[in-house]
């Protein structure tokens, strides 16, 4: 408790430069190394402040038992020339930590060297870090790299950019970060367009060709991760060859900014900078810092102190604690004299009190130069990081970023040139005009119509989707100067090959945009960027619509006239006949005609369904009944199923296996067909316009023509309202992705233009532009309907069978009746003269 208590004070002193060489006569000597490149700027410094610390430290901690012993190797920045000097300290000196490694590579080769002598590795480099499971004794004393990355791109994404240049050093700390910078700006779906890669010994003339190649560019904003003297290098070309001008954007990572000392720089490079972004990690201001500060400049010829000496000083202190924490004592072996002369890795010697060390330094906590320091997982606890913006002689602060809030600030910042307007403004307002590439459609007019001007020769583009286009480029916010350009392969109708080659040239940077009737598919966004689809999404199925359901008799269509006038007839006759019959002896058939003609029709019409209730006296009438129902029955079956098949005859015929089906020549749409819908074995036919739609749907499959035909939506759409009045949609399936406007990869149009589109739906004003190109073809007038050819309409003709039974029976029951009534009355009158009376009684009850 002693010994911390006394930490926290040294940074409240005034001035501890004078320091007292303190007797080691009573203290056990720690030796500790530190590996790093002496001829670096960033090595100079770091050795400079662990020899700082270890003076601080020991002047304010008198009463500790133990003492650090420095031990400095100059790796001059070679990775082997580093080990061989890990080597000597570990097996030769004995030390019981190592600090330094400035390289990734040089973490990783410690990685290892750690893990198999149990002495920890304290690491000052800001390269992504190793995973802390497998190199426990790799300490990583600096702020992880990846939070930097994300820091840039939640930047880039408060400026609403969506594409960005990556200038990185070609270097081994440069490769490595690339993957991760990329990732971090997917995930704020901005696009890495271009990659420059710049290598420190890259001579003048190289270093401006590449920054020509980007000027000629559409992206204006950069983002640099290169060492600081290279970074020096590339601005002050940039501003040369004009990319420092407004409407351009720098940003720098801190391996440039903390090493921006605009006193100790060059006046060109100071003016070079002026408008550039910069991040740093934010490092708290304290008393202690500003004391710090005064003592650094005071005793160092170096540039002002930075991150990474204020951590290196941190870092000492850690080290100095856990060292008397843990009570570690010198090596019984004791120093060997001479280097090591070859770096075996099986019979190196393990440290004796490298696991206590580690687990001392995981749990060191104390508020440093840096603020809180403590390890988490290995790793230094995250820092926000400042926004600074290169102003005249210095910098200004103008935000900050938190992985838990975000941005906060950006206000005030002066872009280069001057500027106070965000480059984004500016990233489109160029005098070169964007190429809107548009294809040469045959038989959609209606979508798209190129012509050109025979006396400016410029090209006239006309249709929906041009209209769309338009209406989203004005209501942008600035200026977007375009011309068309028409596109179309030699002596080929327009076809999805076609499209795809003038998406090609897109991704090519041949064309900056298409304009058309361009549908979105997956395959195609490998290349480019689509706006939102600006019209409906789905593949529909189009037939010719039966007129015959349209009139206000269609359920007489299943039988023909001379079957209705015969069935109706059949109706009173059968009535009239039972009347007949039954009037004699029934009572319900007897009275006034007007009071017969009721009943008897009741009962005739009530045996279509079966519900007739009347009561007969006749065997006669029963029989007749009988026959009667039986042929009611057989005609009703008939004509429900008549009816029936006259409703679901296209869906029948869509079933069929081998039916003909048409398409759009050209288009994947015949894949679709194949693999989406629900048809059998279809005849694909091809066609290219509306007109031959509509044609071959009149013809049928028996003149040549097809039973229906599929096509993407927004063609389905424009046909039925040319045509609508003679066919109709059947089905629809949500297989494709509908139209949209191409843009390369990260075109910051692409977001823009989606918002536009999006409002104009909204608004309504794209089913204003639909109505205004989506018209019915006044010229065009369908055949006269006639009835599906596979309906089969009943005549007369079919129950001719059931009719002639029917008649037979009527002609029967008159003859029968006559024959009865005949026989009954002569029997009778001849019995009244001849037989006696009980014999006419008998006859008149058997009656």
């Amino acid at each position: 408790m002693m010994l911390m208590n006394i930490t926290y004070q040294l940074h409240g002193l005034s001035n501890p430069s004078h320091v007292v060489n303190m007797s080691s006569s009573s203290k056990h000597e720690i030796p500790i190394g530190v590996i790093v490149d002496m001829t670096s700027l960033f090595g100079q410094m770091v050795h400079h402040s662990i020899r700082m610390a270890i003076s601080d430290f020991y002047s304010l901690n008198d009463e500790c038992k133990t003492r650090l012993v420095l031990h400095t190797r100059d790796s001059k920045g070679n990775p082997l020339r580093a080990l061989s000097d890990a080597f000597d300290l570990l097996e030769n000196l004995k030390v019981q930590a190592i600090i330094g490694l400035e390289t990734l590579l040089q973490a990783k080769l410690f990685s290892i060297l750690g893990e198999k002598t149990k002495v920890p590795f304290l690491s000052l480099t800001t390269s992504p870090p190793l995973n802390a499971a497998a190199h426990r004794y790799l300490l990583q004393m600096t702020p992880d790299e990846t939070i930097q990355w994300k820091g840039l791109a939640a930047i880039a994404e408060s400026f609403q950019w969506t594409n960005v240049i990556l200038v990185h050093e070609d270097s081994e700390f440069g490769r490595e970060s690339v993957p991760h910078i990329i990732d971090s700006f997917q995930d704020k779906k901005i696009h890495i367009s271009y990659k420059s890669s710049i290598s420190s010994l890259a001579t003048d003339d190289q270093i401006i060709d590449e920054l020509r190649k980007l000027s000629d560019m559409q992206e204006r904003v950069f983002v640099i991760h290169v060492s600081h003297f290279l970074a020096f290098r590339i601005l002050v070309y940039a501003k040369r060859v004009g990319l420092m001008s407004q409407g351009y954007a720098w940003i720098v990572t801190d391996k440039t900014m903390n090493f921006f000392d605009p006193i100790d720089l060059d006046e060109e490079v100071l003016e070079s900078f002026q408008g550039v972004l910069g991040l740093k990690y934010l490092i708290p201001s304290s008393i202690q810092l500003r004391n710090f500060s005064r003592r650094w400049r005071k005793e160092s010829l170096l540039s002002s102190p930075n991150i990474f000496n204020i951590l290196a000083y941190d870092t000492t202190f850690a080290v100095a604690t856990a060292v008397e924490r843990a009570e570690i004592r010198p090596s019984k072996d004791g120093k060997k004299v001479g280097a090591l002369m070859a770096m075996d890795f099986t019979n190196i010697r393990e440290s004796e009190s490298g696991k206590i060390l580690l687990k001392e330094l995981l749990n060191v906590r104390f508020k440093g130069l840096s603020g809180e320091f403590h390890l988490v997982n290995s790793k230094f606890i995250a820092k926000p990081l400042e926004i600074v913006n290169v102003i005249g002689k210095g910098e200004r602060r103008v935000g900050i970023w938190t992985e838990d809030d975000g941005v906060n600030g950006l206000e005030g910042i002066i872009w280069p040139g001057g500027s106070l307007i965000p480059p984004r403004r500016l990233i489109l307002q160029t005098s070169k005009k964007l190429r809107i590439g548009v294809p040469m459609l045959v038989g959609f007019e209606d979508f798209l119509t190129v012509e050109q001007n025979p006396l400016t020769n410029e090209t006239i583009a006309k249709g929906f989707c041009v209209d769309v286009f338009n209406a989203a480029i004005e209501a942008l916010s600035y200026e977007v100067p375009y011309v068309f350009v028409p596109f179309s392969v030699a002596n080929k109708k327009p076809n999805s090959e076609t499209y795809n080659q003038l998406i090609y040239e897109v991704y090519l940077q041949n064309f900056d945009a298409v304009v058309g009737d361009t549908t979105i598919t997956a395959n195609r966004s490998l290349y480019v960027d689509f706006t939102i689809p600006y019209t409906d999404l789905g593949v529909g199925t189009v037939t010719r619509d039966d007129q015959n359901l349209r009139k206000i008799w269609w359920f007489l269509e299943p039988l023909d006239a001379r079957m209705w006038i015969a069935a109706t007839c059949s109706f009173f006759i059968i009535g009239a006949t039972i009347w007949v019959i039954e009037y004699p002896i029934n009572p319900t058939f007897q009275g006034p005609w007007q009071d017969v003609v009721g009943p008897v029709l009741w009962f005739s019409f009530s045996t279509l369904t079966f519900s007739h209730k009347a009561k007969f006296m006749s065997n006669l009438s029963r029989l007749l009944v009988i026959v009667w129902l039986f042929i009611v029955l057989i005609m009703v079956t008939c004509y429900n199923a008549a009816l029936s098949s006259m409703l679901t005859i296209q869906q029948i015929q869509l079933t069929r296996r081998g039916i003909d089906i048409g398409y759009h020549a050209g288009s994947f749409i015949e894949g679709v067909i194949v693999n989406n819908s629900n048809f059998k074995e279809p005849s694909l036919l091809p066609y290219n316009s509306l007109a031959e739609y509509a044609s071959a749907l009149a013809g049928g499959s028996k003149k040549g023509g097809v039973v229906a035909i599929m096509d993407e939506f927004p063609y389905i759409k424009l046909f039925l309202a040319k045509y609508g009045s003679a066919y109709r949609l059947v089905s629809y399936e949500p297989s494709t992705n509908g139209f949209g406007f191409v843009f390369p990869k990260g075109s910051p149009l692409v977001p823009d233009i989606s918002r536009e589109i999006s409002k104009l739906r909204e608004e309504g004003e794209l089913l204003k532009l639909e109505k205004k190109w989506f018209k019915k073809d006044s010229s065009f007038l369908p055949e006269d309907s006639q009835a599906p050819a596979n309906l089969t309409i009943l005549t007369l003709y079919n129950f001719r069978g059931l009719f002639y039974i029917g008649g037979v029976m009527l002609a029967f029951m008159p003859l029968a009746y006559l024959i009865h009534f005949v026989y009954t009355y002569a029997f009778l009158i001849y019995h009244v003269l001849v037989a006696p009376p009980p014999l006419e009684l008998q006859m008149l009850n058997f009656l």
